[in-house]
């Protein structure tokens, strides 16, 4: 019986500590990004609320690929960012 009682305990602390994706606060915009100086002027008002693109740039020697996703007050949250570096440079 104490052994299911520490189990149920352990289980309880490991579920309190999961948090969910909606309440992630994002990436911090860089260079380059399109919220980096603010949020766009122009609102997405065709796009549906929850949806998502992606957009690419290049900076600090390699290529960024940031996904924003289109929130309720039709501001913009990135939601995923990859780097790819740059293999080959010829900067000796």
């Amino acid at each position: 019986m104490m052994r299911i009682s520490t189990l149920a305990i352990f289980a309880a602390l490991a579920l309190s500590a999961c948090s969910t994706a909606t309440n992630a606060p994002g990436y911090d915009p860089i260079p380059g990004s399109i919220i980096y100086n603010g949020q766009p002027r122009t609102k997405l008002t065709k796009s549906p609320i929850g949806s998502t693109f992606s957009h690419e740039f290049r900076t600090n020697g390699g290529q960024y690929i940031e996904t924003y996703q289109i929130q309720p007050d039709r501001s913009l949250k990135i939601v995923r960012r990859i780097f790819m570096p740059d293999i080959l440079s010829f900067d000796d």
